[in-house]
């Protein structure tokens, strides 16, 4: 799995990990991919770790080569890697630079890792993808490059489903709302403001979107595909903000 050093995707290792998988723990950050992967390890789990640059074909096809030769097969592929380049105040100042970047490393990357590992995934007669979504592919939450690279990757979801479903690969994602991670350190202020937005009550933690990859990456899943399974403590089907707007005085 990709972007698997920290938050969501290191989440998702150990939750894989601790089903019985043999996960292997990859990101461009190789250094702390294996921090992540070392820990799994000291509780037992089956983990190893490789630095993978999602925006290189060859350090992807490295790292999918690596994981057949080390686990014998590849079953499950998640693709949690991404890259956000904070909007300028002024759309018309944005670079050309930086919006490739969002999509090279969030939909292009995951395209790669598709394609390097599909062949795989048929072979294994019950391989499975998974992908990372978010919120913003499907609504506005700013991010003008990131969310065009999620609402993209929600696209391949579908068509790749498509193509895949004859070689008996799932493709499905997960499109989780505002989780705690490392990007919101510093920031809990603005969490902690972003609270009353969802019905739920929170934000989610890594380890809700961990639970919804394991499960589309199961047999439990065995006849779901091309579906997005938004985790989103009820963000997008609810408006709270108007709900509050108009409270009535039996809602109080």
């Amino acid at each position: 799995m990709t972007g698997a050093a920290r938050g969501i995707g290191a989440a998702v290792a150990r939750r894989l990990a601790e089903e019985g998988a043999r996960v292997l723990v990859t990101d461009v950050d190789g250094s702390e991919a294996g921090k992540t992967a070392s820990a799994l390890r000291q509780r037992g789990l089956a983990t190893e770790a490789l630095a993978c640059d999602v925006a290189d074909r060859e350090s992807v096809e490295a790292a999918v080569a690596h994981a057949v030769d080390s686990f014998g097969a590849l079953d499950v592929l998640v693709n949690s890697a991404a890259h956000c380049t904070p909007d300028t105040p002024l759309f018309e100042d944005g670079t050309d630079e930086a919006f490739h970047r969002d999509l090279d490393v969030t939909l292009t990357g995951a395209h790669r890792c598709c394609r390097a590992a599909l062949p795989h995934l048929a072979a294994s007669g019950r391989g499975a993808i998974v992908s990372i979504g978010s919120v913003n592919g499907a609504h506005d939450f700013g991010n003008h490059a990131y969310s065009a690279a999620k609402a993209g990757l929600a696209s391949l979801t579908r068509t790749l489903a498509g193509h895949a479903a004859s070689r008996g690969v799932r493709v499905n994602l997960v499109m989780p709302g505002t989780v705690r991670t490392s990007a919101w350190e510093g920031r809990e202020d603005e969490l902690d403001a972003l609270r009353p937005l969802y019905p739920l009550g929170r934000v989610g933690e890594p380890e809700d979107i961990a639970a919804a990859v394991a499960f589309l990456a199961s047999r439990d899943a065995a006849w779901i595909t091309g579906t997005t399974l938004t985790v989103d403590g009820g963000l997008t089907a609810v408006n709270t903000g108007f709900h509050q707007a108009i409270r009535r005085p039996w809602d109080a």
